[in-house]
């Protein structure tokens, strides 16, 4: 695989464990709150992370590391992410992938091969607002859906986040999301922060006062809400 960055060291992005984080170029969808847009949009404009320092490094780092997460862009758009999590795996690495959920036959390819150990998805919004949060016209939103049902019926660690932003965000769209999803999911609430990367400029994030009605809204839905950002 080609990676664009990396964080050798992270708390955060696997939950629970202490990972490194390799950034993929390149994505499918156009989400207009995305802070990664130089490498949505024109990832060979990025760097790339010598592959065989990559190597060594993961070597090195395995006696300490728990995990390696995979995000991006969008990590499954890889012709050879399979090889790489098998790679990782063999390495005795937990493996983390982020995903849109536009891939669901590659998803569900990682999970059934126990490739990936956690899965984290976005969900941009409710259906009928999908591709206006992603910022595709037509979108064939039983991607999504098959996506959904894949990690709602595996057994492995998986969360679904959405990121909240108020000109995509009504409460119409709220409550979509919490319809969506089966009750007993997790689903984390994303602060967004306009920090001059994003693919749209001049969107607003809600504050932590109005994210909590939001929580509130989708705790009727799903037992398991939380914020982060805050």
């Amino acid at each position: 695989m080609v990676f664009h960055g990396l964080v050798k060291s992270t708390l955060l992005d696997y939950p629970g464990k202490l990972a490194c984080t390799l950034f993929t170029g390149g994505c499918n969808f156009r989400c207009p709150f995305c802070q990664n847009a130089a490498l949505v949009l024109d990832p060979s404009s990025e760097p790339l992370i010598d592959s065989d320092e990559l190597d060594s490094f993961l070597q090195k780092r395995k006696r300490y590391l728990d995990g390696v997460c995979i995000t991006g862009g969008e990590p499954l758009l890889q012709r050879n992410v399979e090889d790489y999590c098998k790679y990782l795996k063999d390495l005795g690495y937990l493996v983390k992938i982020d995903t849109n959920g536009s891939f669901p036959q590659k998803l569900e390819n990682l999970i059934s091969k126990n490739l990936v150990d956690y899965v984290a998805m976005d969900l941009k919004s409710s259906k009928e607002g999908y591709a206006k949060a992603i910022g595709v016209d037509n979108f064939d939103i039983s991607l999504i859906e098959q996506s959904v049902n894949i990690l709602e019926d595996c057994s492995i660690d998986h969360e679904f986040r959405t990121t909240l932003v108020k000109e995509l965000h009504s409460e119409k769209e709220i409550h979509g999301i919490g319809s969506w999803l089966r009750e007993d999911q997790k689903l984390y609430l994303q602060h967004f922060e306009d920090k001059g990367s994003n693919i749209v400029k001049n969107l607003t994030g809600f504050n932590e006062k109005e994210t909590k009605i939001i929580k509130d809204i989708l705790k009727n839905y799903i037992a398991f809400v939380e914020i982060r950002g805050f």
